[in-house]
């Protein structure tokens, strides 16, 4: 059984991002995770610009062999892009999420329950699934946190 907090709905305002899309293997992702990040944080020190909120992952598609993500970070405001890193933002809307803790590799079982939650609650689930990281590799694989948020129709 996942180890999630309470699933609840929230409505949320837009949010600035800067982030990079790209395609990839699911065995990929971690490392291009990583990279991504590290350009995103370089540029953020170029500019003198900071997150204003923890880092996330955007997945557009559920492909294991040709996903498509959106790596990106929180920002205070609308910053300019460079090169491969764009600006843009998360959308406001209702979403539905939880806190998740535990292994990445054991979080299907989340999305089937916060799916199965929508349904029973009537909801229409709309758009992009994000993935937020609270920490990260320097702990351990059962002492990760990841909010999971689902937009709501």
């Amino acid at each position: 059984m996942p180890r999630i907090s309470n699933i609840e709905i929230l409505q949320k305002r837009e949010q600035p991002t800067l982030y990079i899309r790209t395609r990839t293997k699911v065995e990929n992702l971690p490392a291009l995770i990583g990279e991504s990040y590290g350009k995103m944080a370089a540029y953020l020190q170029e500019i003198g610009a900071y997150l204003s909120e923890v880092p996330y992952v955007a997945y557009h598609n559920m492909d294991m062999q040709n996903l498509d993500v959106e790596i990106g970070f929180p920002v205070a405001s609308q910053l300019p892009g460079k090169g491969e890193i764009q600006s843009g933002s998360i959308p406001a809307g209702k979403i539905v999420f939880c806190m998740y803790r535990g292994p990445y590799s054991e979080m299907a079982p989340v999305y089937d329950e916060m799916a199965q939650w929508i349904t029973k609650n009537n909801f229409t689930p709309a758009g992009t699934a994000y993935e937020h990281y609270y920490n990260g590799p320097e702990f351990s694989e059962s002492e990760l946190l990841t909010l999971v948020a689902m937009p709501l129709a």
